[in-house]
């Protein structure tokens, strides 16, 4: 099966590979981990020690090791942690900072000497972070049919590069395709034990007038698409007004199709494969940003790629998707060969 099967880790144990001095900051200079930069405090940490990266968009408990992130230095009385808070990216002193790195010893407990830890160890779940998850608006929430029918298809989730940077060895020599990373809410469509289903990032929903996700699946007609297709899950982003506030500027919701998959032989279309079949049942698919015979560009390189405006728009895009274009295996994320670029400008300018 194509399904990527390793969790996301939020907090994990990582190795420092350099620290960089920030011009003209005494106090603070810049850790590299994996794929990633982060500021911390002047002679915290060396090249070569281990620390715990906690990655953007994670939330940490509300406790005295983490309150720092929201309190105030010269706060008489505790704050409690902001509903909106995660640990985004940030510019410190004009350097870039993505996640937080902090001592072991300070979050999981080291008293007992015969502890072992490894690299890539996860202590997202020890520690208590969980993953940010954005207030869902009314028209994308709709009435609960049943869970995400995982059974079927996997839902769609994306690594970032910079926490899995084996994926550039991985695709190298392979004709490749980037798409652009549309910034809406993820939907799937498919059918079920002969029923047809619309579901969310998380859910299967109840077919209601006013719900985003059915609203797509009237104007494109999927029902009889799949009914046509009933071994296929169509899956793709659900765009729009009152959407992660309409950054295309759509006066109506729209759908951009990213995956579609074959229950039977549990695998993905390929890029052209999908192409074709949009093209077949008037479906949009997603922009290709660009594409090659071969990726050669850096992470540095990608990061410069990612960024530009949605057309039409002057609003930052969220970033990129790259694939092959033939489908393939991924070592690194034991499963399917696919991960995305977001743009750093995008970060700096996220609108919640």
């Amino acid at each position: 099966m194509w399904y990527n099967l390793d969790m996301r880790k939020l907090a994990s144990i990582q190795k420092i590979e350099h620290i960089e001095p920030i011009p003209g900051a005494d106090a603070i200079e810049l850790a590299k981990i994996l794929g990633w930069q982060c500021v911390v405090k002047k002679g915290e940490f060396k090249a070569g020690d281990w620390g715990v990266y906690i990655e953007i968009d994670s939330v940490p408990p509300d406790n005295e090791t983490f309150n720092f992130l929201w309190q105030k230095k010269d706060a008489t009385e505790k704050r409690p942690r902001p509903s909106n808070f995660r640990i985004r990216t940030k510019v410190l002193r004009g350097a870039l900072s993505q996640g937080l790195l902090m001592p072991i010893r300070l979050l999981v407990d080291v008293q007992d000497g015969n502890r072992q830890f490894e690299l890539d160890q996860d202590l997202t779940e020890e520690i208590g972070i969980v993953k940010y998850e954005p207030v869902i608006p009314a028209q994308l929430q709709g009435l609960i049919r049943g869970n995400f029918p995982r059974d079927i298809v996997e839902k769609t989730d994306e690594t970032r590069l910079q926490s899995k940077m084996g994926l550039l060895l991985e695709m190298r020599g392979r004709p490749y395709v980037a798409t652009v990373k549309m910034d809406g809410s993820s939907g799937t469509y498919l059918i079920k034990d002969g029923e047809f289903h619309v579901c969310s990032r998380n859910l299967s929903l109840k077919e209601e007038e006013g719900n985003s996700f059915w609203k797509i699946s009237r104007k494109y007609n999927i029902q009889a698409i799949l009914n046509a297709n009933p071994w296929l899950a169509i899956q793709g982003e659900v765009v729009g007004p009152k959407i992660q506030q309409n950054p295309l500027n759509l006066k109506d919701v729209d759908f951009y199709v990213f995956n579609v998959f074959d229950t039977q032989t549990h695998k993905y279309y390929n890029h052209d494969h999908v192409s074709d079949f949009c093209n077949q049942f008037g479906l949009k698919m997603v922009p290709v940003a660009f594409e090659g015979d071969e990726l050669g560009e850096s992470l540095e390189e990608l990061l410069v790629k990612a960024e530009g405006k949605y057309e039409g728009t002057d609003n930052e895009r969220e970033g990129i998707v790259i694939r092959p274009k033939q489908e393939g295996w991924s070592m690194c994320l034991k499963g399917r060969l696919s991960f995305k670029v977001i743009s750093n400008k995008y970060l700096l300018k996220e609108r919640d």
